[in-house]
């Protein structure tokens, strides 16, 4: 394999422009062809198989009327006011309302009945000629704008309900540009010139901007969830940094040692090309596994963040080598300062002496690491699950203040209606027998209200609208639910937003131990092919489980038990995203493998040559513990960039990432590894001979990122190209 990366590398860097310009076409063509072919993000929020999925396919077979999407116009007034003195400005508002497009009735809150019991609050129910998913933001917003009228007459007017909700169009804060920025930092101070860091920086945004086009393109032909961009560029601003960050300063080194530019490049191709090849693979085949799950956003987000990441792989060993071929010596312009340090000796640099402390102590350096991460993992014990509501959402979105704003005048249960769908054709409820199933229902204590049944025209299918006494992601909530679904016959399945989003959680709660199990399977067995061992790659599995249910943990400590709420802008409490647990096990698993791969690379490599294994292991991590921390730091900042974002969804995406990285990057790396590979001394590279002559074989030749000699002279070529990360 490291031959084949080295070819791909020599041909992009003996053809360099040619290679820019194919890049820069392709880049103008999948972002030209997303502005003209690209659809909506659209959520498919669907359980297959579930009975509200059967609902909604009844509905849109036999009463399409009652399946169309809806929203509510919501209106109200200060404490002491009543609504009805404003009519005419809300009057004129429902009108306008009306008047929008893609709206066919609107219902008004004072023929209705609609306004609460002290008369403050009122909502109009919109109902739309679409489902509530294909409602876009533009016809949001004109609705939005049509309630001028009764702000202007001092009514607070805001838009809610699913529609509303779910097609919110997502809140950015521009702290993304600052996570770049500060990876720039982090990179000028790594390779202590300005040229060398701008590279990586420069090869991550052509990878996430083709990329986004990309899955923009991919709306054409499949449901995309509103998530993968946001998910997308996240983890491809990381590795497409990472990726660059480790080929660049594997050829400098080079350089470094004295080779000339063309053998440097081909080499740093063919050895630290190579682990990338592998790494990001496994990333995009960890991605593209979400597909496993069954449920169709969850799919569309691991194949859009599949595509990002190969965009990533392929800069990396393509666009890269061409642009490193025309900088030539130019990679060292723009250094800091005159001097540098002249490079240490390996036995002395900080990642010698840590890991032969370590290896000398490895029992108890093993017992206080794994202590510390199963204490941070203990809160995912008590993981509570679900999906977000309105009422979630930032208080700044007008879907959320209207949530708050029902909640207050009507009880919360408002913003969870039920439906119950009766296929009339099958034996069980009728026409006739409907009132009693009315009654049955309005009896259970977490029933606020059963409203009047609505019969499709050709009298086979019957809906009634229920409305719970508590909130969409209150636990009561889904225990009504599962009581309400007992009481009624055979005929009859329980649907609406609330009851989709139940039972996608129990699908994936079902799913994520046959999805976990895959997952590690895949990674002990393409470890045990790369490093021919039984006992690496068994190790991995276990440490990625403690550094990801350690990252488990920080999330439910924060979001769900609310600790350090004020540090991260949260409003409350909230519940784990339900897909969260999935989507982190399959990005976190494949960016481990990242660090993995160049580690021990680097430490196999070394028991080759010297066949001790604790200097094998120290002078792995000597060579590779500046640049993966490096990496590690990169990750981190692009990652927590993204806590800054309003939305809690994104805020809870970020803030995982970031501390399973630093907790891979640390504990795991710096004393997990080294101490379970001096316990398991020759041990750890032991392979049965017969399982040796079946595995194919596939390697990352050569992963090495020593550091290099140390140079005649400051201003010597050799000076020039090292990588110079303090401490």
């Amino acid at each position: 394999m490291n031959q084949l990366v080295r070819r791909v590398g020599d041909a992009s860097a003996r053809r360099p422009r040619f290679t820019i310009a194919i890049w820069g076409l392709l880049t103008a063509v999948v972002l030209a062809l997303a502005g003209t072919l690209g659809g909506p993000f659209v959520d498919d929020l669907v359980a297959p198989g579930s009975q509200s999925e059967k609902a909604m396919e009844l509905l849109e077979e036999r009463f399409p009327d009652a399946s169309r999407g809806s929203a509510m116009a919501v209106f109200a007034v200060p404490t002491g006011q009543r609504l009805e003195h404003h009519r005419p400005a809300v009057d004129e508002a429902v009108a306008r309302i009306a008047d929008r497009a893609h709206v066919i009735a609107v219902a008004n809150p004072f023929t209705t009945g609609t306004v609460s019991p002290d008369g403050r609050i009122g909502y109009a129910v919109i109902t739309f000629d679409m489902s509530a998913a294909e409602v876009d933001p533009q016809t949001l917003a004109a609705i939005v704008d049509a309630m001028g009228p009764a702000r202007d007459a001092g009514v607070v007017a805001e838009l809610g309900g699913d529609a509303a909700f779910i097609n919110a169009e997502t809140q950015t804060s521009g702290a993304e540009l600052a996570g770049l920025l500060a990876a720039l930092v982090v990179l000028v101070v790594a390779f202590g010139t300005v040229v060398a860091a701008l590279v990586p920086v420069l090869l991550a945004v052509v990878a996430v901007a083709t990329g986004m086009g990309a899955i923009v393109l991919l709306t054409d032909v499949m449901d995309v969830s509103t998530a993968a961009p946001t998910i997308a560029a996240m983890i491809g601003l990381g590795v497409g940094i990472d990726y660059a960050l480790f080929i660049v300063a594997r050829y400098r080194e080079n350089r470094a040692a004295g080779q000339e530019n063309r053998l440097a490049l081909s080499d740093a191709m063919g050895s630290s090309g190579t682990a990338v090849l592998i790494a990001g693979g496994t990333v995009i085949v960890a991605m593209a596994a979400l597909t496993l799950t069954g449920v169709g956003f969850l799919a569309s987000i691991g194949l859009g963040t599949s595509l990002v990441v190969l965009f990533a792989v392929a800069t990396a060993l393509t666009l890269l080598p061409a642009l490193l071929s025309l900088l030539g010596e130019r990679i060292d312009a723009g250094r800091l300062g005159r001097r540098r340090r002249p490079t240490r000796p390996v036995q002395d640099t900080v990642w010698w002496r840590f890991a032969h402390r370590v290896s000398r102590r490895p029992w108890p350096c093993l017992g206080v690491a794994a202590t510390v991460l199963l204490v941070l993992a203990a809160p995912a014990l008590q993981m509570q699950t679900g999906f977000p509501d309105a009422g979630d959402d930032s208080t700044g979105t007008t879907h959320r203040r209207a949530y708050d704003l029902l909640a207050e005048g009507f009880g919360p249960g408002v913003n969870a209606p039920l439906l119950l769908v009766a296929d009339l054709r099958a034996p069980g409820v009728d026409l006739e027998t409907i009132p009693e199933l009315s009654r049955r229902i309005a009896a259970d204590p977490g029933i606020a209200t059963v409203g009047e049944p609505q019969i499709s025209p050709t009298a086979d299918t019957a809906v009634l609208p229920v409305l719970p006494t508590t909130a969409p992601s209150d636990a009561a909530t889904a225990d009504t639910l599962a009581r309400v679904r007992d009481l009624v016959p055979g005929n009859v399945a329980v649907s609406g937003l609330t009851a989709v989003t139940d039972d996608l959680t129990r699908q994936l709660a079902d799913t994520l131990p046959i999805f976990v199990t895959v997952i590690l399977a895949a990674s002990f067995l393409l470890l045990m092919v790369v490093f021919r061992s039984v006992a690496v790659p068994l190790k991995a599995v276990m440490v990625n489980l403690l550094s990801i249910g350690g990252a488990y943990g920080v999330v439910v400590a924060v979001f769900q038990w609310g600790w350090f709420s004020d540090l991260f802008r949260l409003d409350g409490t909230y519940l784990i995203v339900s897909p969260m647990p999935t989507i982190f096990f399959a990005v976190l698993f494949g960016l481990s493998i990242d660090y993995e791969v160049f580690l021990l690379s680097r430490i196999r490599e070394e028991y080759d040559s010297t066949g001790d294994n604790t200097r094998s292991v120290a002078r792995g991590m000597a060579g590779t513990g500046r640049v993966i921390t490096s990496a590690a730091l990169i990750m981190t900042v692009v990652f927590l960039s993204f806590v800054a974002s309003p939305s809690p969804l994104t805020k809870m995406m970020g803030l995982g990432l970031a501390a399973a990285i630093v907790l891979d990057a640390t504990i795991v790396r710096l004393v997990l590894v080294p101490a379970t590979m001096a316990l398991l001394g020759h041990a750890n590279w032991w392979l049965p001979r017969w399982l040796d002559r079946r595995l194919p074989h596939v390697g990352a030749d050569r992963v090495d990122l020593a550091p290099p000699p140390e140079p005649s002279s400051p201003d010597s070529p050799a000076a020039a190209g090292s990588l110079h990360v303090p401490g």
